[in-house]
């Protein structure tokens, strides 16, 4: 834990003198964010295997570091020597305070208590859009698995195949492509189907808890709630809009 308290300690040194008293507050933002990015290729290779539960191996792997986060911002003393991250705050609110300290301070409309209503607002406004996006890619998933079972394992005819051999070799690949995508979605039974609906109806919710647990961890372990949600939620849509913009160049290669 020394470690990673010296780490934020020197981040917030360096942001010191652009962002003063809530420069820790932002070395905690911008380690989450290099977390993120070592775990980058792992949520990528779970994107991959396009189910609700992708994202869980990243999300489990962070434990760890939000432990530390947590430790970090509770502990009086590192290493035997006084905790000096607890001195600093974001605005008004000290990082290592929690929600029920700002409201003995001044109450729900408080200086501290305007910061944790921030937060927040921040985790609630990423919690809905998480909720949105995972009910929709649900939806269009189970969809696509209805259809595809629907039309069979049979190979489709597809296009006519313009003459000439580069011709034939774009619609066998096309017919190829698409017939083992069917194939793939076919063997989705309707148990599977029903299960892919619920679990991504449900773990989209799973992002609302985050306001549970900042509201009862020390404010820097909110901050930290906050940006890797916020991550993983973004990543997930660059990942898909790459991923529909690899499947439309396909086609238009094949056509």
């Amino acid at each position: 834990m020394s470690v990673f308290t010296h780490l934020v300690a020197e981040l917030g040194r360096l942001l010191e003198p652009v962002l003063a008293q809530s420069a820790t507050a932002a070395a905690i933002v911008l380690f989450t964010v290099l977390v993120r990015l070592a775990l980058h290729p792992l949520s990528r290779a779970a994107f991959r295997g396009a189910t609700p539960a992708a994202g869980c191996l990243p999300m489990l792997l962070q434990l760890p570091v939000f432990f530390v986060m947590y430790q970090a911002f509770s502990s009086a003393e590192v290493g035997g020597k006084a905790n000096e991250l607890l001195g600093h705050r974001l605005f008004a609110a000290p990082l290592g305070g929690r929600w029920t300290d700002a409201l003995g301070e001044g109450g729900l409309f408080g200086a501290q208590g305007l910061v944790f209503l921030g937060l927040f607002g921040a985790i609630a406004v990423v919690a809905a859009w998480s909720a949105v996006r995972g009910r929709r890619t649900a939806a269009s998933v189970a969809a696509a698995a209805a259809e595809a079972k629907a039309a069979g394992p049979r190979k489709p005819a597809g296009r006519v195949a313009p003459q000439g051999k580069a011709g034939a070799t774009a619609g066998a690949r096309t017919g190829a492509r698409t017939g083992a995508g069917v194939g793939v979605m076919a063997e989705v039974s309707a148990e599977q189907q029903e299960v892919m609906r619920k679990l991504g109806g449900v773990l989209p919710l799973l992002s609302f808890g985050t306001l549970i647990t900042a509201a009862v961890v020390p404010l820097a372990a909110g901050l930290y709630l906050l940006t890797t949600t916020a991550w993983s939620v973004a990543e997930r849509v660059w990942l898909q809009y790459r991923k529909e913009r690899a499947e439309r160049s396909g086609e238009q290669m094949a056509q």
